[in-house]
């Protein structure tokens, strides 16, 4: 048994200790907004916050999350970050297919916590782990400078 905190709850996981957190989030615990993509840190679709930073959970485990915060997409709804980030991709109709999308909501709230008013190129730099095969990036950037302005 290994104890988490995910969005705020202790949570006990039976499971290895180097089980990667998103399949003890998906097959534990049953949350399944946190998406499994490429199994290698490559595309950002596992993409949950540890303590705040933004960290792929296919290739963590559960081990390096013991004492920490994880937080998931299922808990942005009730964060003022992470809902003004939501809000802002649905003005702007940001998700084509959809897959990608919650590890694009948690790295670009990761970044707006960081950087209340990024550039293009702090957007560019802070997305460049998230792959969106539909290809929504310039929606992407528009939504976090929308989210950005709302949260001045």
């Amino acid at each position: 048994m290994v104890q988490l905190n995910i969005n705020g709850r202790d949570m006990q996981v039976e499971a290895d200790p180097s089980t990667p957190i998103l399949w003890a989030l998906r097959d534990n615990l049953n949350m399944t907004g946190t998406k499994f993509g490429c199994g290698a840190a490559l595309c950002g679709a596992c993409t949950v916050h540890l303590d705040g930073a933004a960290i792929r959970s296919c290739v963590t485990p559960i081990s390096a999350a013991a004492g920490k915060r994880i937080t998931t997409i299922e808990a942005m709804e009730s964060d003022k970050v992470g809902k003004a980030v939501q809000d802002a991709w649905v003005k702007l109709d940001v998700p084509q297919c959809g897959y990608c999308q919650s590890g694009q909501v948690m790295s670009a709230t990761a970044l707006l916590r960081t950087n209340k008013s990024p550039s293009d190129a702090d957007i560019d730099g802070a997305m460049s782990g998230n792959i969106c095969r539909c290809g929504t990036y310039q929606r992407i950037r528009a939504a976090i400078k929308d989210a950005a302005k709302t949260l001045a």
